[in-house]
């Protein structure tokens, strides 16, 4: 793989891990997903995605409360995306938790989500 290559090379470049962890999420190797989502997250705290896509990853693991902080801080950082909205409430609809998924897929609409 060459992202295992260009990490050597240079260990602090995090679009290489975020291409890594997106290949690992699309291969279901949701472990190493989360893994280097976290150190694309350590070199650049405000990384939209990785927040996203590891949330996602978390998901997937049935790790819903891991996700939930995920989306919260992908909200933080920009509280116009739908996708976050949308991903958060499938966390809580997991849960149990019909009124907050409810309200979070209603907001993923009002911001243009297709749900």
């Amino acid at each position: 793989m060459d992202c295992n290559q260009t990490i050597k090379l240079n260990p602090n470049d995090a679009n290489v891990y975020y291409n890594r962890a997106y290949t690992y999420h699309l291969l279901k190797k949701y472990e190493e997903a989360v893994s280097d989502y976290s150190k694309v997250i350590e070199i650049n705290p405000k990384h939209l995605n990785s927040y996203n896509n590891r949330g996602n990853s978390y998901y997937y693991l049935k790790k819903y409360e891991a996700a939930i902080v995920d989306f919260n801080q992908a909200i933080e950082i920009n509280p116009n995306v739908a996708y976050s909205y949308y991903n958060r409430g499938l966390c809580y609809q997991a849960l149990g938790e019909t009124e907050k998924a409810e309200a979070d897929f209603a907001k993923a609409r009002e911001l243009g989500y297709n749900c």
